[in-house]
C-alpha cells in the first residue's frame, strides 16, 4: 500500500476489506518511499530537523490500531539508498558524477553513498520512529548501490576504492542496522533483486543473499517473472513462464539458504500483480504461489505499482 494510498481512507478501507476476506492476513505500507518523504508525523526531533516528513497518512497509528483489531500484521517499508530528498541536500555524501554534481538515474532519482554512516543513523531513527507508531516489522529496500544509469560516469564520495567491493560496504551497513535495532521487539526484512537467489556475484549493486540473510529475519527477493532477462531458463519471455520462473528463483535460494548457514524460510518473495511481458490475472498469480509452496515456503508478499490487485487470485 503506497502511502497516498495509505492516507486515502475510501482505497485503503476497500484493500483492508480485501485481506479481511481472504487468505492474506499482511500490509506493506510506505514510511519512506522513492521520494525520501517519510508519510506520517513521527513526532522525532532528528527528522523534524532534516524535513523529511511530507504527511500524507494524518492518522497512521489510529491506521494500525485499525488493522490490529481486524488481525492484519502491518510492515513498514523503508526506502533505504534511494533518496532525491536527502541527496540533494547533502551532496557530500550522495553519488556523485565524476565532475562532483549530483548523479541521477534513469528516472531522474538519486542516491545516496551507501557508505556514509551519518545517514545510516537517520535510517535508524526512521525505523524506531516506525516501530513506535506500532507497525510490526520494518521493511528494507534499496539496499543497494544504483544500477539504472549511466554507471561510466559515477562516483561514490565517501566509499570512494572500497566501492569496488560492494558487497563489503552493504555488510558493514546491514551489521550495523541488525545491531543498532536489536532492542526492538519486532523483526526486520530485506527487499533483494529476484536474481540474488540464482546469481553467486553481486549482480554489480552489492546484493549477495547469504551474508544478508544472515542479518535479517525475512529476505525478500522479487522474482516478478517479468523481470528476468530473455532467454533465462531457455524462455524467450519469462514473464509467460510464472510458475517455471518463481520455482526456479526459490528452489535455488532454499537450496542456498540450508542450515548451518542459514534457514530457507527467512525467504518470503515478493510476487507478481501486475501486467508486465503479458497480462497478469487469477492464473498467472496463482501459478507464481503455487511455486512458492512447491519449493517448501509458505509465505510470499504481493505486488502492485497501482495497488488494484486481482481479488480473484487470493
Amino acid at each position: 500500500m503506497s502511502s497516498w494510498v495509505a492516507g486515502t481512507k475510501n482505497w485503503r478501507a476497500e484493500l483492508v476489506d480485501l485481506i479481511k476476506k481472504t487468505e492474506l492476513n499482511s500490509v506493506v505500507i510506505d514510511v519512506k518511499d522513492y521520494s525520501g518523504r517519510i508519510s506520517f508525523d513521527t513526532g522525532d526531533p532528528t527528522i523534524k530537523e532534516i524535513g523529511s516528513e511530507e504527511i500524507r497518512v494524518k492518522d497512521m497509528r489510529e491506521f494500525i490500531e485499525e488493522l490490529h483489531d481486524a488481525e492484519i500484521y502491518a510492515i513498514a517499508r523503508i526506502t533505504v539508498f534511494q533518496d532525491p530528498y536527502y541527496s540533494k541536500k547533502h551532496l557530500n555524501i550522495s553519488v556523485q558524477k565524476k565532475n562532483g554534481t549530483l548523479w541521477k538515474d534513469r528516472k531522474g532519482l538519486s542516491y545516496i553513498d551507501p557508505g556514509a554512516r551519518e545517514y545510516w543513523d537517520y535510517i535508524i531513527e526512521v525505523a524506531r520512529a516506525s516501530e513506535a507508531a506500532g507497525f510490526d516489522e520494518l521493511n528494507f529496500d534499496y539496499i543497494r548501490f544504483p544500477s539504472d544509469g549511466n554507471m561510466s560516469d559515477i562516483a561514490y564520495p565517501v566509499s570512494g576504492e572500497r566501492a569496488k567491493n560492494k558487497p563489503a560496504v552493504l555488510d558493514d551497513f546491514f551489521a550495523y542496522l541488525d545491531e543498532s535495532l536489536s532492542d526492538l521487539p519486532v523483526p526486520i526484512s530485506a527487499d533483494v533483486f529476484g536474481m540474488t537467489t540464482t546469481n553467486t556475484d553481486d549482480l554489480n549493486i552489492g546484493q549477495v543473499l547469504e551474508p544478508i540473510a544472515k542479518y535479517f529475519d525475512y529476505v525478500a527477493p522479487m522474482v516478478y517473472p517479468s523481470h528476468y532477462p530473455a532467454t533465462f531458463l531457455g524462455f524467450k519471455n519469462p514473464a509467460a513462464h510464472p510458475y517455471e520462473i518463481v520455482l526456479f528463483a526459490m528452489n535455488e535460494g532454499v537450496k542456498r539458504l540450508q542450515a548451518p548457514t542459514s534457514t530457507p524460510t527467512k525467504l518470503r518473495p515478493w510476487l507478481q500483480d501486475f501486467d508486465l511481458g503479458i497480462d497478469y490475472g487469477v492464473t498467472e498469480v496463482n501459478a507464481q504461489k503455487k511455486a512458492v509452496y512447491d519449493s517448501g515456503l509458505t509465505s510470499w508478499m504481493s505486488w502492485d505499482a497501482s495497488n488494484k490487485y486481482t481479488r480473484g487470485a487470493y
